[in-house]
């Protein structure tokens, strides 16, 4: 897939990794080397290393790139509700069945299905995603028929699966089929290089989702300090600290002091307020405090652990100030948050 180069970013056709010359380029080696195959791939890594990106970037670069790529957090399934997320299930197969319902599977067919956080899955969930990779075939819930599955499988865990199967939490078996190509990607901390690219990244980023008409940019100092820090949250917790600079720095050049935990007030967010500067507006806050919690619900809005829940907000009213404000959720979310 061709490259291009812009403003020292490196874009793929349908998404971005920077890095991809620098600190990722091992990675970026291996997904070039696997991308055009049909092997199941295992991403290892920390929490907000940009497991995601890299398993869509493998979609993007296969043959499989105009089919579809479905994302299924495996821990935010509950145990209950895994059949039917999974393989999906007929009217009337259970109470609340008012329609058929295609599964995460069924819908990846011909396409990838990204299985994010695999080792959240419990023993028995896992005994029933054994069978379907092993017999590249579905059973609706309340189905009399299989449906037969053209599909290829990508994985992600920041677990040791080793342990886990040492330990008896994960299935050996499972961990063979999934193991194929592992790829691990290097927390943030050991590959510093991308820092720069990255910040710029999320200031241009940020400037867009905040409606900021005086953006803020980023010199040696700010790039020091953020070299100086460990990021235990990875890329992540860069894009967070990123969006808390320019909130208080105002259109300023950023500095990060008492803002990196560590670096002066940890348990405090204190803003270099020494210029004046424009207030955000209400609809701007409104709109950082909502995305803040869809990130932190990863995309879900009601249910535990959904962003209604976080804000207590009853989540059809959330929905409604979401649309006002030009929050996209649902489906939607994943296409505009690549725009």
């Amino acid at each position: 897939m061709e490259t291009v180069r812009r403003n020292d970013y490196i874009f793929f056709e349908q998404s971005q990794v920077i890095g991809a010359r620098k600190g990722l380029a091992p990675v970026m080696e291996q997904v070039k080397l696997v991308a055009g195959m049909n092997t199941s791939v295992l991403l290892m890594g920390e929490t907000g290393v940009g497991k995601g990106l890299i398993a869509s970037t493998i979609h993007n670069r296969s043959a499989r790139k105009n089919a579809s790529f479905v994302n299924v957090n495996c821990g935010a399934i509950p145990e209950t509700l895994v059949d039917s997320e999974l393989f999906g299930h007929e009217r009337g197969s259970f109470t609340g069945a008012m329609i058929r319902k295609q599964g995460r599977f069924e819908r990846a067919n011909r396409g990838t299905i990204f299985l994010d956080e695999i080792g959240e899955l419990s023993l028995s969930a896992q005994v029933r995603l054994l069978h379907v990779l092993h017999s590249h075939e579905i059973e609706r819930l309340g189905g009399t028929g299989v449906l037969p599955l053209d599909i290829r499988v990508i994985s992600a865990t920041h677990r040791d699966l080793d342990s886990m199967v040492a330990a008896g939490t994960f299935r050996e078996d499972l961990w063979f089929r999934l193991n194929v190509f592992p790829i691990h990607i290097p927390p943030l901390r050991q590959r510093k290089s991308d820092i720069p690219d990255l910040a710029r990244y999320f200031i241009h980023k940020k400037t867009r989702e905040l409606n900021l008409s005086n953006p803020s940019d980023i010199g040696e100092k700010g790039i020091g300090q953020l070299y100086d820090y460990h990021w235990p949250g990875n890329v992540r917790e860069l894009e967070n600290i990123i969006e808390r600079g320019m909130i208080c720095c105002g259109g300023r050049p950023l500095d990060f002091s008492g803002l990196i935990p560590g670096n002066g007030l940890s348990d405090h967010l204190i803003c270099n307020t020494k210029d004046p500067d424009p207030f955000l507006s209400i609809a701007q806050v409104n709109r950082l405090h909502i995305r803040r919690a869809l990130t932190s619900a990863k995309g879900k809005i009601n249910g535990p652990g959904g962003a209604a829940l976080l804000l207590n907000i009853h989540p059809n009213t959330l929905r409604k100030r979401m649309d006002r404000l030009g929050i996209c959720y649902g489906k939607k979310r994943e296409q505009c948050l690549q725009k």
